[in-house]
């Protein structure tokens, strides 16, 4: 997989670009640029600074991938606030 730097790029590139990955590039660009470390999950999408395991999704996402792994967190798309280990993807982009 190609991390594109800027997630509209991807709307220039092809018609219909996935939403899984705009959310998941979208994270990762906010993180990568705020000089946190995120590397590849083996469950999970992301691992950050070595501690914090994201699960990157839409509204509906559940912690069912993520559930039993210590400071694991999910980062969700068209959610307007968070709760508890539940945090509103837009809220990234106040990284950068």
């Amino acid at each position: 997989m190609i991390w594109r730097n800027i997630t509209t790029s991807m709307a220039a590139l092809t018609a219909n670009p996935n939403t899984g990955t705009a959310r998941e590039t979208f994270f990762y660009n906010q993180l990568h640029s705020a000089g946190h470390e995120v590397t590849l999950a083996v469950k999970g999408d992301f691992v950050v600074n070595r501690q914090y395991t994201f699960e990157v999704g839409g509204a509906t996402k559940t912690f069912k991938q993520i559930r039993n792994i210590k400071d694991s967190f999910l980062a969700v798309d068209n959610t307007p606030i968070g709760d508890v280990n539940r945090i509103p993807l837009w809220l990234f982009g106040m990284l950068y």
